[in-house]
């Protein structure tokens, strides 16, 4: 069964600005991201299993756990080294989490950045990896050596996509729905040769359409994205829509909130 991981928005706040999204004059109304986060969760305990990290009074962006770091084997976890400090004091609280349930801690050296399962997603055969504006490529090459898989580097050249999950989502091991304009020539490149592709136009891009979970034949989507929904129901898939808006003023949504800890 699947398995991820989540943190209750407890502590969640906008206390600084670290991307093009926060903004201090338009902090989140908690109440209401609480709120957001509970349809969230409870659609993802739908569909698998859900564990829980702590939330630190001093770390008001643990929530979005896909930064945690990035699993790369059955026990065994690469942790993240935030580029930003406002977001370092949140490593040893993920590695204690991790240690403590039996996990194997690795870690990249420390002056290569590296933000997790945010920048390098699972595909199948392969992973894909954004770097440049959270994440380096050294981190990509380690990933590399502990996964044994390949990681194509993509370089990420608009600072409102600044992670690779904002930008990119896997829906399987052959497609990729993402915003081309997140991307610079090379990496459209890169992704067009190795899978199908489905577009996002920049208006529901905006929205955060390609921060989405998918887990089986269902995706959980912020809401707002009529576009993208459309185009996966016709193909099938289950398309939830979320209420995401106190999260995206801190500049995420579905995806950031869930790390895979098991496929």
């Amino acid at each position: 069964m699947t398995r991820v991981l989540m943190c209750p928005p407890d502590h969640y706040d906008l206390r600084y600005e670290i991307n093009a999204w926060m903004h201090l004059e338009n902090r989140p109304h908690l109440p209401l991201a609480a709120r957001q986060w509970r349809m969230l969760y409870e659609q993802v305990q739908r569909l698998a299993q859900v564990e829980l990290v702590s939330p630190a009074p001093e770390c008001p962006d643990m929530v979005f756990t896909a930064n945690a770091g990035l699993m790369v084997g059955e026990k065994a976890v690469l942790l993240s080294r935030f580029r930003h400090p406002e977001r370092q004091p949140e490593e040893p609280h993920f590695r204690r989490w991790f240690e403590e349930h039996g996990y194997t801690v690795y870690t990249v050296p420390e002056d290569c950045p590296f933000e997790g399962e945010g920048d390098i997603l699972w595909a199948g055969e392969r992973y894909v990896a954004g770097y440049r504006k959270r994440t380096e490529i050294c981190a990509h090459r380690v990933a590399a050596e502990y996964l044994g898989r390949e990681v194509l580097s993509l370089e990420l050249v608009d600072d409102r996509w600044y992670h690779l999950d904002t930008a990119l989502f896997v829906l399987n091991e052959r497609t990729v729905v993402y915003y081309p304009g997140a991307f610079d020539p090379y990496a459209r490149r890169v992704i067009e040769e190795h899978f199908h592709t489905l577009y996002v136009i920049e208006e529901e891009a905006m929205r955060f359409a390609c921060n989405s979970v998918v887990i089986g034949n269902t995706v959980l989507m912020p809401e707002g994205c009529p576009l993208v929904t459309g185009l996966l129901e016709r193909k099938g898939y289950e398309v939830i829509p979320i209420p995401m808006s106190e999260f995206i003023k801190s500049g995420g949504a579905c995806k950031c909130l869930v790390m895979f800890l098991e496929r």
